[in-house]
């Protein structure tokens, strides 16, 4: 009986916790009311240059519900971009960058937005532990990585210029690495398991579509051996003469052989 009232203590502890925590979510359309809008950009951009991107959010939010036509309003939402990222709230960053692109196509910051958007997409692949530690993307999926190879390449199309494409087109050399090691890896996976026709498959997708990648090699030899296992031997011996042409007296011809 006792155990039975402590539960229901519980329960109504919880319930209170709960319903003072929704009782100080304020509303953007509320706050700052009696303040204008300069006012409340100017603090925000106080508040961003600080570190106290709690805050900043909070002003910039409301700047963009209570005053959505002032002039400080279009920079203010490219500052909440900054603000979601460096508050860890990448899924935020990545849906303001979007909506920003969206929305002033013609800015003459929308570069900035593109590269937010890669990098938030990029950071949403990532967990707390991988971010602290040296870990192999590659094993993890890629969804995000493709999404923020695309807004790179994005960016670089449309403003080969700008001063975010330098950047951006070395995490696109870097994700399109990673994405190689994926595929690379699904194709080790079929051949561990002597499904030897899907592992050649997929390691030929990486010689096809990743040239230049360093899972290239790598995967010529799973192509090698996969063929050797399939007794193709024709198809054996042009793979082992790709590579003799391209890696001779390498330690992957000696491999594939």
């Amino acid at each position: 009986m006792k155990f039975v009232t402590t539960l229901r203590w519980i329960a109504v502890l919880l319930t209170f916790c709960l319903l003072t925590a929704c009782s100080t979510v304020t509303d953007p359309a509320e706050m700052y009311k009696g303040e204008s809008a300069k006012h409340i950009f100017k603090a925000g951009e106080q508040a961003l240059r600080k570190g106290n991107y709690k805050d900043a959010l909070s002003r910039f939010e409301a700047l963009d519900v209570q005053y959505p036509l002032e002039s400080d309003t279009e920079i203010a939402q490219l500052q909440l971009i900054y603000a979601y990222y460096m508050s860890s709230d990448y899924a935020s960053a990545e849906a303001a960058a979007d909506r920003f692109i969206h929305t002033h196509p013609t800015n003459p910051h929308v570069d900035y937005a593109y590269y937010m958007r890669g990098l938030s997409n990029y950071y949403q692949n990532l967990g707390i532990f991988e971010r602290m530690f040296v870990v192999d993307l590659a094993t993890r999926d890629l969804t995000q990585i493709k999404k923020s190879y695309i807004d790179f390449a994005e960016l670089v199309r449309l403003f080969p210029n700008s001063y975010y494409a330098p950047a951006a087109h070395q995490y696109m050399v870097y994700l399109r690495n990673m994405m190689a090691d994926h595929e690379l890896q699904v194709a080790a996976y079929y051949y561990q398991r002597q499904a030897y026709v899907a592992a050649a498959n997929r390691a030929s997708l990486v010689v096809r579509h990743y040239q230049g990648a360093p899972a290239v090699p790598n995967a010529l030899v799973l192509m090698a051996q996969s063929y050797r296992a399939l007794h193709l031997t024709q198809n054996q011996k042009e793979v082992v003469e790709v590579l003799q042409y391209n890696y001779p007296n390498s330690q992957y011809v000696k491999d594939a052989l």
